[in-house]
């Protein structure tokens, strides 16, 4: 009996236990499994290109895209070329790449513009996204870029001249990236020149055109070539045609150094005129007493002769003796040398033709133009007369300028060399 309660109670057990395993769910692995609700909550675009590329006089008309209703949100662009347009409502980007924008500037080839596109949603401020593409113009006609020097192709210049002027380009579908130059002689730029908008600078020195030279010019032929990245390269050719000038700085020192030495030698010339009119002074002196004693010599003895003493006719006829015996020794002691004479005129002579030279060839205003033949007289006569005195020696005494003036103008000295009109 015992035993039949028993049975019947774990029957009952059992029979709850099935009850309520259709309420349970028994877990047969210790991996819990997290359910994700798959639904797109994120605004994007779906179709978005990031690299646009366009040929000229080409039409765009893309429609973008999203996971979500578009009538709710409004479409804008930032940072946009020229020309390209997106509906706000529906997110239609459209552009007509005209020709005209290209010519004019506004737009440029193989150049790559960045448009900001952005999205927002009309009710909620946080509901929105931005992005961009990269929008890219290309064209298969080549326009040749060109180097366009704001000169002429032909200029004339003179020596000691500068030439400066700016290397501007004219650019086509693909622009000059680089300049360089070369020439037929050395000319290097003063300042650089490498790329488009640069100044070309240069000194022309002034022994840049030789003796040698063909009607005393010389023809300099500049090359400018631009490169672009392909390349490609145009060459721009400037003749430059330099004319012999003078180096007028240097040959007014020259000038002042050859007056000078001209100066010095004047005055070199007076101290030996000097020199000479002094010693025929000395020499006139002496035979003019040398001529008296021998006058004297004379008319004694013939004075004496006279007399009735015999002893005083012995001595007037001795005297006249005397006096013609003065005369070898007058040559003797001063002899009358024809030369010194000759030579004190030549001397003076040369004088007054260097200074009347040094008053005729002066240097006239700030930039005197016949410079050059100035120099050259001067110099020609300086030389013809030191050959013409090479045999005349030169005082080296002190030399004072103002002595030497006042004696070699001094109207005695004057009067000796003056012509005699009869």
């Amino acid at each position: 009996m015992v035993i039949k309660k028993l049975t019947a109670v774990i029957i009952l057990i059992l029979l709850l236990f099935c009850s309520a395993g259709q309420a349970q769910v028994i877990v047969t692995d210790t991996t819990i499994h997290k359910i994700v609700n798959t639904a797109d909550s994120f605004l994007r675009i779906k179709n978005i290109n990031p690299y646009i590329t366009l040929h000229v006089d080409s039409t765009l008309r893309y429609a973008f895209e999203i996971n979500k209703d578009k009538a709710q949100y409004y479409w804008y662009l930032k940072n946009s070329p020229v020309g390209l347009k997106i509906d706000k409502d529906d997110g239609i980007l459209t552009f007509k790449a005209e020709k005209s924008f290209f010519l004019s500037g506004k737009l440029k080839y193989d150049y790559e513009y960045k448009v900001q596109i952005g999205l927002q949603n009309l009710n909620d401020p946080t509901d929105k996204i931005d992005t961009s593409f990269i929008l890219l113009f290309y064209n298969t006609e080549i326009i040749p870029s060109k180097i366009k020097p704001t000169v002429t192709n032909t200029l004339y210049i003179d020596e000691g001249d500068t030439i400066n002027f700016k290397l501007q380009c004219d650019n086509g579908s693909f622009p000059i990236e680089e300049i360089t130059y070369f020439s037929n002689y050395q000319a290097k730029s003063m300042t650089p020149v490498n790329k488009c908008n640069d100044d070309f600078t240069w000194y022309a020195p002034f022994d840049f055109v030789k003796e040698t030279d063909k009607d005393k010019q010389k023809l300099l032929e500049l090359y400018f070539v631009g490169t672009n990245k392909f390349g490609n390269r145009d060459t721009a050719i400037i003749h430059v045609y330099v004319r012999e000038n003078i180096n007028y700085p240097q040959q007014e020192m020259e000038f002042e150094k050859l007056r000078k030495d001209v100066s010095n030698y004047i005055l070199q010339l007076k101290s030996s005129f000097r020199i000479l009119d002094r010693k025929l002074k000395k020499t006139k002196k002496t035979r003019t007493g040398f001529d008296l004693g021998s006058a004297a010599s004379g008319l004694g003895g013939t004075v004496f002769s006279s007399l009735p003493n015999s002893n005083q006719q012995t001595a007037g006829k001795i005297l006249p003796s005397v006096g013609v015996a003065l005369v070898p020794v007058k040559e003797a002691t001063a002899p009358n040398v024809v030369s010194d004479q000759n030579t004190a005129t030549l001397v003076r002579n040369s004088i007054k033709r260097l200074e009347y030279l040094l008053a005729e060839n002066t240097v006239m205003g700030d930039r005197d133009p016949d410079i050059l033949n100035k120099s050259k007289k001067l110099k020609d006569e300086l030389k013809q007369t030191q050959i013409q005195l090479i045999d005349v020696p030169i005082a080296e005494e002190n030399l004072n300028s103002k002595e030497l003036d006042e004696y070699f103008n001094n109207p005695k000295v004057n009067k000796k060399y003056k012509l005699n009109h009869k």
